[in-house]
């Protein structure tokens, strides 16, 4: 297998000064395009997580309104929508298309200018999609000119996310360095190209029921006695809610592991059975073939053997195996920590990252479980919001980690390791009281409505404090965005910014263990000069060893 050589990137080397606006939209550096998927990602984080604080601050209290009540079902669908499609997809598709060529040791991505056209997909639909929500045009929206540019809109976003989700991983089987085999692969590389998989399986469906709920809403027949939000919920649901989304968390799993090898200077072992792990947790795909939750009924243990087996075939392979898998991924790697890693900021925000995608995974599968009767309450949105933050601390601390290979600069440790905890402490504050007070019934947001009445989310009653849940869930909410945009402020600040501030990075800041760290920092347009030979899984520790013992 050899790597790609091509000219289509021509654009100068990150880091060497400010490029020009054209330089950076024709762009076919995959560097420079995933760091475009990055930025956009961020700024939709802050605004989708701004909106979320008010949602939230409004269930506080159920006999005030500080919002307009008949804004609230298109606020709660814009926040769905934003944290799901114009964060958590951008953010972690944006990571994997800046690093995996290297981590391959390609000097391209396959088929860049498929992967920038995918980002200009990206970036027009949510431009859209947010000019549909502001004129009342979202799910329940009440201009019907702009419902369809919604729905349009949403069709071009999953669009362009396809594109660079095909670039992925046509790149991973295609254009590994000689001598990288599949059981060579970087643990990161190997998990974007299970997600990417997975979400090829997906995605295209959630734009193909899109697509055919837009025909029913633009050309109505008698026949059609559903409602748009009815529609919507029947058909397009479950590409906004669990299992679905956990697909964008399987990176996750493959980044705590690369970082915990590097903190601890160590193999991981056993390899295979680690990519076997990760690679089970992309079974949640199949749930996409029914397009319809997998549930086990309730009352379950009253059904007969037949039912029984009808209901717990589907149900382990859409939850179990997932489960089974992020938690054989996640124990593997922790094994790893007894010998005393180095307390790096890229493995702290990794372990956080993957406690809130396990946790997530676990009570994606409890949703699922008919006799705990969590469907419609805020227990899924809370299991939602793991699933967002567990995505966004991932996001983070491989920013900090690869930084240095799009910038040149680190970021300091000790100035980023509160911030891991902070974010952590925020994104369980702002999930658990939500998945607690759903277990009390408190009615949830689910896309694209929430209930029959618009008020419906923001006026319950139920023995307890319901007030006490929701206040701690906002607390969360304003922590994290509070924590997200203070990391974007250093990020600025030490990669672009003011130079006293900035650490001057070397190739390999981290002594890490794969290709990437071969390559200068940051990387120039090409990547390397040659292209490298892999003999190990881990070629620059055994380099090092080498050296060592030299």
């Amino acid at each position: 297998m050899t790597t790609i050589d091509t000219t289509a990137s021509s654009a100068p080397a990150a880091g060497t000064g400010l490029a020009s606006v054209g330089e950076w939209s024709t762009t076919t550096d995959h560097k420079r395009i995933g760091r475009l998927y990055l930025g956009a990602g961020g700024f939709a984080l802050l605004a989708a997580g701004v909106v979320a604080v008010l949602l939230g601050a409004e269930r506080i209290s159920t006999t005030s309104s500080l919002l307009d009540q008949g804004s609230l079902t298109q606020l709660f669908a814009l926040e769905r929508f934003g944290l799901t499609y114009l964060a958590l997809a951008p953010l972690i598709v944006g990571l994997a298309l800046a690093i995996v060529p290297l981590q391959l040791g390609a000097r391209s991505l396959a088929f860049p200018r498929v992967a920038a056209a995918g980002f200009w997909m990206w970036f027009v639909g949510a431009v859209l999609a947010l000019y549909a929500f502001v004129n009342n045009g979202g799910p329940n929206g009440g201009n019907r000119r702009f419902v369809e540019l919604f729905m349009l809109s949403a069709m071009l976003i999953i669009a362009g996310l396809v594109a660079g989700l095909v670039c992925l991983a046509t790149s991973i089987l295609t254009t590994r360095a000689p001598g990288m085999n599949m059981r060579r692969i970087p643990f990161f590389s190997w998990s974007v190209l299970i997600a990417s998989l997975a979400l090829l399986v997906a995605l295209p469906v959630v734009a193909g029921d899109l697509l055919f709920t837009w025909v029913a809403y633009r050309y109505p027949s008698p026949e059609n006695v559903l409602s748009l939000r009815e529609a919507l919920s029947t058909w397009v649901g479950f590409g906004f809610s669990q299992p679905t989304t956990l697909l964008f968390l399987i990176p996750v799993f493959g980044f705590l592991a690369e970082t915990v090898a590097t903190a601890t200077g160590k193999r991981l072992r056993p390899r295979g059975v680690l990519y076997t792990a990760i690679g089970l947790i992309g079974v949640a795909s199949f749930a996409t073939a029914v397009q319809a939750p997998v549930t086990l009924r309730p009352a379950f243990s009253a059904l007969d053997l037949g039912d029984k087996l009808a209901d717990l075939a589907p149900f382990g392979l859409v939850h179990g195996l997932p489960l089974l898998g992020a938690f054989v991924a996640v124990a593997l790697v922790a094994k790893n920590l007894a010998t005393r890693p180095k307390l790096q900021a890229p493995m702290v925000f990794g372990l956080f990252a993957a406690v809130l995608a396990l946790s997530a995974v676990a009570s994606s599968a409890l949703l699922h479980v008919g006799d705990a009767a969590l469907f419609g309450t805020t227990f899924e949105e809370g299991n939602w919001l793991m699933v967002v933050f567990a995505g966004v601390l991932a996001a983070m601390g491989a920013v900090v980690y690869w930084g240095p290979k799009w910038w040149g600069r680190s970021l300091p440790n000790k100035a980023v390791l509160p911030l891991a905890l902070f974010a952590f402490v925020g994104a369980e504050l702002a999930a658990l009281p939500l998945m607690i007070a759903g277990f009390a019934d408190q009615p949830g947001a689910v896309f694209p409505s929430v209930q029959p009445e618009s008020n419906a989310i923001v006026n319950f009653d139920y023995g307890g404090k319901p007030s006490l849940w929701n206040t701690l869930s906002t607390v969360g909410l304003a922590l994290i965005t509070l924590v997200v945009l203070g990391f974007i402020a250093l990020a600025v600040r030490s990669f672009r910014g003011d130079a006293t501030a900035a650490v001057n990075a070397p190739a390999d800041p981290w002594n890490g263990q794969t290709l990437e760290w071969a390559a200068e920092s940051p990387a120039p347009p090409d990547n390397f000069p040659a292209a490298h030979i892999v003999m190990s899984a881990e070629p620059l520790l055994d380099l090092r060893i080498e050296r060592s013992s030299s």
